[in-house]
């Protein structure tokens, strides 16, 4: 690599604060590998957390790497140079282990590359065992593994807490052989190692998953008891991030609500929530260090006593935003602080833009409370809003199109009064998605909308409020929502078309090169009886999402276990 890219890795360092390079020397050699690029990787909580769990452990040391940006990948390929870490710039390859963090199905696509920039074969069959051990973990991989199954050697299924510590000290000790190694990995809770796996499929879908004599059956998804153990915050604070000038702390993990749609509501069950104390010194820490808090949680508003706190950070002369709102449940010292602090707008996410679709999903919110909501915030002089719909939801139809056209008229109303009385603009900011069927939901049996249609759905919205004053409109491109319901559906046979579209630069042109119908995996609805990719993850309550299916269509529920 050259002088200059070296250069910028030192630059990027002296621009960081707060993390500090841990122990230089170890037993064990780790390189943290966010598929995306710096700005990406360094806005992820769980990113920082893990490298900072990984540097604290004895006798490691763990450097980051991230995918190069345009400048630098451009020269990487001109000239045959190799990827580099970021703290001491060696050879991806030279490392022990390298450790993908993936929490977004997009950045499967950058898996190969990475592999490639770094001289390594992609597939985990093709590599030698003299070259770095490939582990992978974050949210995507918990969801569904199967479609990078192949390109690693294991994969970490759940939260880092509880599972690191035992698969660090086997990595340090080491065995007779990689297979051997991997053979010990598969005892480990949580730990899943693909290559012990067999699939059999027919046709388009999987008919069973066959474990190797020593591999357990189903591999448990593994989750931390005790948040107060240790804190989730930001570690390293850089400029080049969404969240320049802020300390993120998280208050909660899982959600109580169980949206129908939502994976985050499932795959970190059971709710769990940090004490006030431990919340507390990390948020005054924020507040001390002049940077405004970031409360994160999937509901922060359901966090308790989040009003105190609130009110306590104001007072201790910091300020604070929230990562999410839940519309039936704010506080309202909480809205004061948050005045207090400068917010200047809010997200809700009504979701359902009908009742009907609403109660589908299990929102668990009227009208009514939604605009009460909208009412407290305006009341409270936060007169720019951002609503979060869904279009696509099965069974979704224009009359439900209709109703969230109406409903955002009426919020509409409430802004532009509000404005007017204070003196102020306000405005309402739209942002509709693409629903995507998720592993580990109700809906995972559900396939998407086709793209024709969600299309032809959100040309019907941008007529009937693009052209409202105080209304912007947004979308998710229902293309890569395409690729994100592949990417979260598929299998192991996926793992080709990755390979190939690193080759190609075009997924789409990879999956007609190995003969994929990628449609077949995006909008089939699964029957209840099928395996499916994901199924030998023990990462819930079957039965209840099975029950939770059939309730949300009026099926017959008996004879579920």
């Amino acid at each position: 690599m050259s002088r200059k890219s070296i250069e910028k890795r030192r630059t990027i360092l002296a621009g960081e604060s707060g993390g500090g390079l841990g122990n230089r020397g170890g037993r064990l050699s780790c390189c943290l590998v966010y598929p995306n690029r710096y700005h990406a990787g360094m806005s992820n909580l769980g990113f920082q957390a893990v490298y900072a769990m990984m540097n604290d452990y004895p006798e490691v040391v763990c450097d980051r790497a991230f995918l190069p940006d345009h400048d630098e990948l451009d020269e990487l390929l001109r000239t045959g140079g190799t990827l580099l870490s970021l703290e001491s710039q060696r050879p991806l390859s030279s490392f022990d282990v390298l450790a993908f963090s993936v929490s977004f199905e997009s950045d499967y696509l950058a898996i190969p590359t990475i592999f490639r920039l770094s001289g390594m074969a992609p597939m985990a069959e093709d590599r030698s065992p003299l070259q770095p051990l490939i582990i992978g973990g974050g949210a995507a991989l918990f969801l569904n593994p199967e479609p990078v199954a192949p390109l690693l050697d294991l994969v970490c299924v759940g939260e880092a807490e509880p599972m690191l510590p035992a698969l660090l000290d086997l990595m340090k000790e080491g065995a007779e052989s990689r297979h051997e190694l991997l053979r010990q990995a598969a005892g480990i809770p949580g730990v899943y190692v693909p290559s012990l796996y067999r699939p059999v499929y027919q046709g388009s879908a999987l008919v069973s998953m066959n474990p190797e004599a020593d591999a357990p059956k189903a591999v448990s998804r593994v989750w931390e008891a005790h948040l107060d153990d240790r804190p989730t915050v930001t570690e390293i604070h850089t400029e080049a991030t969404e969240f320049s000038g802020m300390h993120l702390v998280e208050l909660s993990r899982g959600c109580p609500r169980g949206c129908r749609f939502c994976a985050a509501g499932f795959i970190y069950l059971p709710y769990r929530t940090r004490s006030k104390e431990s919340v507390r010194a990390e948020v005054m820490k924020g507040v001390e260090e002049g940077r405004k808090v970031g409360l994160v949680a999937a509901a922060v508003s359901d966090y308790q006593g989040i009003g105190d706190l609130a009110v306590e950070i104001v007072e201790g002369g910091g300020k604070f935003s929230v990562s999410s709102f839940r519309i039936d449940h704010l506080d309202h010292r909480m809205i004061e602080a948050l005045k207090a602090s400068g917010q200047k707008s809010v997200a809700l996410a009504p979701e359902g833009g009908s009742q009907r679709l609403r109660d589908l999903i299990r929102k668990g919110i009227d009208e009514e409370q939604i605009l009460a909501a909208c009412d407290l915030l305006t009341g409270h002089d936060i007169l720019n809003l951002k609503l979060y719909f869904i279009i696509g939801l099965p069974t979704e139809t224009v009359e439900d199109l209709d109703e969230l056209v109406a409903l955002v008229g009426r919020i509409r109303e409430r802004v532009v009064a509000a404005a007017k009385a204070n003196k102020r603009l306000g405005e309402i900011q739209l942002s509709v998605n693409p629903f995507i069927p998720k592993p580990f939901t109700p809906f995972q049996w559900c396939g998407m909308e086709e793209i024709r249609s969600v299309e032809k759905k959100w040309k019907y919205l941008q007529k009937a409020l693009g052209r409202l004053s105080n209304v912007k409109l947004q979308i998710e491109s229902p293309r890569e929502a395409y690729l994100q319901a592949l990417l979260s559906r598929g299998d192991r046979r996926l793992a080709p078309l990755l390979v190939a579209a690193d080759r190609l630069g075009n997924w789409k042109a990879a999956a007609r090169e190995v003969g994929i119908d990628t449609d077949s995996v995006v909008y089939r609805d699964i029957p209840l009886d099928e395996p499916l990719p994901w199924g030998f993850i023990e990462g819930g309550d079957v039965g209840r999402l099975e029950r939770e299916y059939r309730r949300a269509f009026g099926l017959p529920e008996e004879n579920i276990q």
